[in-house]
């Protein structure tokens, strides 16, 4: 189930990094249903060959860009063809969305919106409030996905605030990249490793393909759903956080099981999860309008 919010601080105070899995925080003073959650799983190490490539050069990964909404994380995000003067977007989780977690097999499309987020600078600091005009995109079929379009454009926020969007990678992540998920709601830095990816990853109602594992090191909580997971040498948006073994349970909300393609059950408690996000860019145009029917665009359809 969803960690109340002073359970989630509490986890903060006592624990630091705390071993909650990455939901997003109750709405205040509302009944919230329990969050579906997303981060990667398979240990994955090379050992061929004897020689060593050369470690890329790691950035240091900061807030800029990311926001924070009422009860979950998420960023402004660009793709790498979008024009500057293009309506900017938001993504977050499916299960971040204000109307409710969507069915399975559900997929919304061009839904009307006026939700508010907080742009945070590099320091963390709220800097602006940004405001939505509809939800582009959400499901959690697949994968767990909102985006959101705001009522201004790159090139504005970029005049205002000094602030660029971040750019979402359109080739899949790579096992062993050194990663960062910048969680707007808590204003936290979670630094691990790709550790793997689950053919299947089912929680609850729910299953998502091909989801991308964390190294243990990312032991994300509650409120960090939708952060973005952030390629430490490019800069660059490679999935979206989501959930995370809470229990050790089989398959439950919150204790998400992976399914490899024979159909085996591996269970790994403490261990959160993330949902790629390399495949979107291909269902957007320059201008951000999304197009589902996109040669290349695999987004489930509605």
């Amino acid at each position: 189930m969803r960690k109340p919010l002073v359970a989630a601080l509490f986890a903060l105070v006592i624990a630091g990094a705390g071993a909650a899995p990455a939901v997003a925080a109750p709405e205040p003073a509302a009944a919230v249903k329990s969050a579906a959650a997303v981060k990667t799983s398979a240990a994955v190490k090379s050992t061929a060959g004897t020689k060593t490539s050369a470690a890329p050069t790691l950035r240091a990964v900061n807030f800029a860009g990311t926001v924070s909404l009422s009860n979950c994380s998420g960023s402004v995000i660009r793709f790498p063809n979008s024009a500057d003067t293009a309506p900017a977007l938001v993504l977050s989780n499916g299960h971040c969305l204000e109307t409710g977690f969507p069915e399975p097999g559900e997929v919304i499309v061009n839904q009307a919106s006026s939700r508010t987020f907080g742009l945070l600078n590099s320091a963390a600091t709220r800097v602006a409030t940004l405001r939505a005009n509809k939800v582009v995109y959400s499901t959690m079929t697949d994968t767990d996905v909102s985006i959101y379009q705001l009522t201004t454009t790159y090139a504005a926020i970029k005049s205002a605030y000094g602030i660029s969007a971040l750019t979402v990678q359109d080739t899949h992540p790579t096992a062993g990249t050194a990663i960062t998920v910048a969680s707007g709601y808590w204003k936290r830095l979670y630094s691990c490793n790709v550790d793997g990816f689950a053919y299947r990853l089912k929680e609850g109602d729910w299953t998502w393909k091909d989801s991308l594992r964390y190294t243990s090191a990312c032991q994300t909580i509650g409120g960090t759903s939708g952060s973005p997971v952030i390629d430490n040498a490019t800069g660059k948006v490679v999935a979206v956080n989501n959930t995370g073994n809470e229990d050790g349970e089989t398959c439950t909300e919150n204790n998400p099981c992976e399914v490899d393609a024979s159909g085996n059950v591996t269970v790994r408690e403490g261990i959160n999860y993330a949902q790629e996000t390399y495949q979107i860019p291909a269902c957007f145009t320059t201008a951000n309008v999304l197009n589902l029917s996109a040669s290349g665009c695999t987004l489930p359809k509605p």
